[in-house]
């Protein structure tokens, strides 16, 4: 394979949470970019950035140098992509950026050889502000040769790109997200635990923070994380269901690798509670609820209002 030229064209498939940033900082770098979502209202006011939306994914692959996917899941991003196979070209850089579990990888991995195109695995780090300021982190895995292709869409989107691999088939920055997002949904799921305790005990939340201020394990995305439920502003960055999802991809693949991986086991089942309380297009810290009985967090005891002004 020689090595080919920048790309100029970029077909942005799913324009959900991440995607609409995507895409928005992909047409402001002066790439020609054409976007498809399921629901294409999501995708209209991205009209207003100079993104061509499109009714169909093969019109959105059409004549484009690099196919960015950022679905719900892998099963979703293959049935797109099959839907998008009329208009692909041999050849085409297909960048893989949603986080579709070692599975999943090698189903959309069969489906690229099939179609003869360049399979570049690239899921990405962060949520919604990091996609919309193009500040993500992209984790690559592919051939050489594609990289100065591909360059122009990864700049875009994200602060740096890291090459964990030249084969994109052998998942090695999936491998990577899987472990990145065990420790980030762990995180979160213990800040929404520790604040359910304190809730449940009738402890200050403000004197845990200060008790850890300053020390080895105070934390920035705690704190962010811990405000959004006490303020009750629990927009997502990141869905709780799709964190349920993300952590039963994980569990997954420390099945494969033969590890026992209990904490994440624990923690999809706290999401997937908090998804069936009505939490689920909420902000994944939204696990907080799945500690009480009731949807709203109130504990089933005395429903009273805790020091740290949630309701108990």
């Amino acid at each position: 394979m020689t090595e080919q030229l920048p790309a100029t064209s970029v077909a942005v498939l799913g324009t959900g949470i991440m995607g609409s940033g995507m895409a928005r900082n992909l047409a402001r770098s002066g790439l020609d970019v054409r976007a498809w979502n399921r629901t294409r209202a999501k995708a209209e006011p991205l009209a207003a950035d100079c993104v061509r939306v499109t009714d169909t994914p093969a019109e959105a692959v059409d004549g484009a140098d690099v196919v960015l996917t950022i679905l719900y899941d892998g099963p979703t991003t293959l049935e797109a992509m099959r839907q998008a196979a009329p208009g692909l070209r041999p050849g085409t850089v297909w960048a893989q950026a949603t986080t579709a579990g070692l599975g999943g990888i090698e189903s959309l991995a069969a489906f690229a050889r099939e179609q003869d195109l360049v399979f570049v695995d690239s899921p990405v780090l962060g949520t919604k502000q990091p996609a919309e300021s193009g500040q993500l982190l992209v984790l690559a895995a592919g051939p050489n040769e594609v990289r100065t292709a591909i360059w122009p869409v990864f700049d875009a989107i994200g602060s740096r790109t890291v090459w964990v691999g030249e084969s994109g088939e052998e998942a090695a920055a999936t491998r990577l997200k899987l472990v990145l997002n065990s420790w980030v949904l762990t995180i979160t799921n213990g800040t929404a635990e520790a604040l359910a305790l304190a809730k449940g005990l009738g402890v200050d939340w403000q004197y845990f923070l200060d008790v850890l201020e300053g020390g080895p394990l105070d934390n920035g995305y705690m704190r962010a994380k811990s405000a959004q439920v006490l303020s009750g502003k629990l927009e997502p960055s990141f869905a709780t269901k799709t964190a349920e999802k993300d952590a039963r991809l994980i569990v997954e693949a420390g099945e494969r690798a033969g590890v026992r991986l209990d904490l994440a086991a624990a923690g999809a089942e706290r999401f997937r509670r908090a998804v069936e309380q009505g939490h689920g297009d909420e902000d994944m810290v939204a696990s907080y609820f799945a500690s009480f009985d009731d949807a709203n967090g109130k504990n089933g005891k005395n429903g009273t209002k805790g020091k740290n002004g949630t309701d108990g």
